[in-house]
């Protein structure tokens, strides 16, 4: 078997491509390099190019035999999302629907997709399972959904079977300290964390203290990055088996509030961090928790770093924390 990883440049791809490797499945990366890097993908081929140029990703799966597919490559910023909304839909619905016209051109029939909690939007229950109602409430999310729903029909239309990761927060590095979480510009609150505590940046925002939780500030369900690659060979694994197609959450199930990452993070560097409180950001749930029972159940997946200090530890590594 040998897998299409793209977007396999950037941060949880990087990952799951260091996993295949680990596993000995051979992969084969596309990615176009305009939010990834090259140095994060070492003993693979990488071919720089988009996802929607079709004849590509045909020849792809033709001359290196491509068996199953990975799909990372989209635009990932909420805000953004919010203010350049064709964008998004260009990049993670058109590209993508140009993609899965290779697969099913060239005989591809599995596929395992990144996807996101930001399908559910809003929570009317925590934690939040798969049976939780999808409405979205920014076009990032939307735009996920949306591909979910093309998978649907392309199971019932071609046999085009997939697995649907719906991630909560991604975080942490690489237990090697070789790969980590590099995104230009970052927004991600644990890499802003550490770069104030490493002098990097003057300090972080928090955005919003009057949110209905306990201290006021956003809960989110943090998952290591590694723990992610797990489910994704997990869910190939699935795949191959021959069973049908299905979304699993992926998290921990603990909701940890901003005030508390910036207090874990001072106490596993031991450096201050400054924090400005600033407006709400448009678009930004009060807590996401996930139930990941499912994905334990039927996939066997069994994250490793289940804590978020077991987590921080990693990114500080990679962060240069300690040098």
């Amino acid at each position: 078997m040998t897998v299409l990883v793209t977007g396999g440049a950037g941060y949880v791809g990087s990952h799951v491509v260091r996993e295949l490797q680990e596993v000995g499945i051979p992969s084969v990366v596309l990615d176009n390099l305009t939010r990834g890097h090259r140095d994060l993908i070492t003993g693979v081929d990488l071919i720089v190019g988009d996802i929607g140029d079709g004849g590509l990703v045909r020849r792809i799966i033709h001359e290196h035999r491509v068996d199953a597919v990975m799909h990372f490559a989209a635009y990932a910023y909420v805000g953004e999302s919010a203010a350049e909304p064709l964008k998004y839909y260009e990049n993670n619905v058109a590209a993508t629907v140009r993609l899965l016209g290779a697969m099913v051109d060239s005989g591809v029939r599995m596929l395992v997709f990144s996807s996101t909690c930001a399908t559910y939007g809003l929570p009317e229950a925590t934690p939040m399972t798969e049976a939780h109602p999808q409405r979205p409430i920014n076009p990032y999310g939307a735009t996920k959904l949306m591909v979910e729903r093309i998978l649907q029909d392309l199971d019932r239309a071609h046999g085009l079977r997939s697995v649907v990761l719906r991630y909560f927060n991604a975080a942490g590095a690489h237990s090697s300290g070789a790969i980590g979480e590099r995104h230009v510009p970052e927004t991600h609150l644990i890499p802003l964390a550490l770069q104030a505590a490493a002098g990097l940046r003057g300090g972080v925002e928090i955005y919003g203290t009057d949110y209905p939780t306990p201290d006021g500030t956003c809960i989110r369900d943090y998952i290591h990055v590694t723990d992610l690659a797990q489910a994704h060979v997990l869910g190939l694994r699935h795949l191959q088996s021959g069973k049908r197609s299905d979304a699993f959450n992926l998290g921990n199930g603990n909701g940890v509030s901003v005030r508390a990452v910036i207090e874990a993070v001072e106490r596993i560097t031991g450096r201050p961090v400054s924090a400005t409180t600033v407006a709400r950001r448009p678009g930004d749930p009060p807590a996401l928790v996930a139930s990941a029972t499912k994905a334990r159940q039927v996939l066997g997946w069994n994250p490793k770093f289940d804590t978020l200090d077991a987590i921080i530890e990693t990114a500080w590594r990679w962060h240069g924390g300690s040098t």
